[in-house]
C-alpha cells in the first residue's frame, strides 16, 4: 500500500496532481486545501497517500499534511461517506473552518458544502465531533483571518460579494483567509476582494 509519494510536481489542477517519481507518473486526487498549497510544476512536492483500492481501479488520494488525511479518513469511516465524498466535503470549507464546524456542532456550516444536505451534516457530527476532537484537531479561531465574527465584519463582506459574484462560498472563505495570512489583514474591503479573486482565478 502507498502511503507516500514524493517527486516532481509534473502537473496540477483542482482535485488532482500528477507526481513524476523517477519517470512514473502517478494520478494523485486531492482536496482544494491541498492544491492551493502546491508549489509550482517543476518543483518537488511529498503527499501523504490514501490508496483506495476498487474492482475496477487503483485510486490515490493525497495530501499535504498528516491533519488533512486523518480527517478523510475519519470522513470514509462515516456511513455512507465515501473517499469521494470525503475529499468534496474537506474541499467545501477551509480545513479549520470544517474542523470547528465539527467539533462546535455547526450542522448549518457543514450543510453549505455541495452535495450535502442538512440531514447528511447532521449524521457526520454526530459520528465525527468525538473523533475529531480525539484526533487532536484544533480549529484556528484566533487568527487574523478568521471569518464569521464580528471583529472581521470587512472579511464577511469580502466573502459575501465574492459569493454574489458566483464563487462558492468555502471557496471565497478560503480565498480571503489566503490574502489574509499574506499579510492583507488591513487591506480595505475593495482591495481585498480584489486579492482574493486573483487566488480564486488561479484554481
Amino acid at each position: 500500500m502507498i502511503a507516500l509519494i514524493s517527486g516532481r510536481l509534473a502537473a496540477k489542477a483542482p482535485g488532482s496532481v500528477v507526481v513524476d517519481v523517477h519517470g512514473v507518473g502517478y494520478q494523485v486526487l486531492i482536496p482544494l486545501s491541498s492544491f492551493y498549497e502546491l508549489p509550482e510544476p517543476g518543483n518537488e512536492v511529498s503527499l501523504h497517500i490514501h490508496t483506495h483500492v476498487r474492482e475496477d481501479a487503483l485510486l490515490l488520494y493525497g495530501f499535504l499534511t498528516e491533519k488533512e488525511k486523518g480527517l478523510f479518513l475519519a470522513l470514509t469511516g462515516v456511513s455512507g461517506v465515501g473517499p469521494k465524498l470525503a475529499l468534496n466535503i474537506i474541499s467545501g470549507l477551509p480545513f479549520d473552518t470544517l474542523v470547528e464546524a465539527i467539533v462546535r456542532g455547526d450542522d448549518a456550516r457543514v450543510a453549505t458544502i455541495p452535495g450535502i444536505g442538512k440531514k447528511t451534516a447532521a449524521r457526520l457530527i454526530l459520528e465525527l465531533k468525538d473523533k475529531v476532537a480525539a484526533l487532536g484537531f484544533e480549529a484556528d479561531t484566533t487568527g487574523p483571518c478568521k471569518v464569521g465574527t464580528g471583529a472581521n465584519r470587512q472579511k464577511d463582506e469580502a466573502v459575501s460579494a465574492l459569493v454574489n459574484l458566483g464563487y462558492n462560498k468555502g471557496h471565497a472563505e478560503d480565498a480571503v483567509k489566503r490574502v489574509c495570512a499574506s499579510g492583507g489583514d488591513d487591506v480595505q474591503l475593495e482591495a481585498l476582494i480584489r486579492e482574493a479573486l486573483k487566488v480564486l482565478s488561479k484554481g
